[in-house]
């Protein structure tokens, strides 16, 4: 097979600028509100886990982050009382993220910040049905770099952010306690 072509050449060039550029750009709007862009991330899927609560290994899945990176952020959320730690109790050996009250008011400031950044800068560019088709090229990719299908976001199809997913169901600590009551309503 011949090297690329240039259209080929130039999306993919498009594709790593995006890359590089979407996550500084995201960072500058979040300043103002004390977090990274990964960082929100990592406060959004706790929120949206069972009980404020996931597994670091379950959330370095959500959020496509190697255990290293992981580790550092959480403790920096830590640090600002976001994020707490806690020893799950089924399994001795895990360790579970919990979002505290502070960190899930944090995350709800946070929000339409984000939400606004995210429709500037992506969204409203797309035009009609521009997020199903972003969302279907970006899986098929997705599917590629990952197809043992390993992260969350390509092992069922569905978004870590959409309600109720079994992927979702079958990360949070099965020993935790099963009240409806989130823990981070209550820390």
């Amino acid at each position: 097979m011949d090297g690329l072509q240039r259209d080929e050449r130039v999306a993919i060039a498009r594709l790593r600028a995006l890359l590089e550029l979407l996550p500084t750009a995201l960072d500058r709007v979040l300043a103002p509100t004390g977090l990274t862009a990964f960082e929100f991330t990592l406060l959004e899927a706790l929120d949206e886990s069972d009980r404020g609560r996931l597994r670091l290994t379950a959330l370095a899945s959500r959020t496509n982050a190697t255990l290293p990176r992981l580790s550092r952020v959480v403790n920096a959320l830590e640090r600002k009382g976001l994020v707490a730690r806690v020893a799950c109790e089924e399994d001795a050996r895990a360790t579970n993220a919990v979002l505290t009250a502070a960190g899930a008011r944090s995350y709800r400031e946070s929000r339409p910040v984000y939400d606004g950044a995210v429709r500037r800068m992506v969204l409203d560019g797309l035009g009609e049905g521009g997020a199903s088709d972003l969302a279907e090229l970006t899986y098929a990719i997705l599917d590629k770099l990952d197809p043992d299908h390993l992260l969350t976001v390509t092992s069922d199809g569905a978004c870590p952010a959409d309600p109720a997913t079994p992927a979702r169901e079958a990360i949070t600590c099965p020993a935790d306690p099963t009240s409806s009551v989130r823990s981070h309503d209550v820390v």
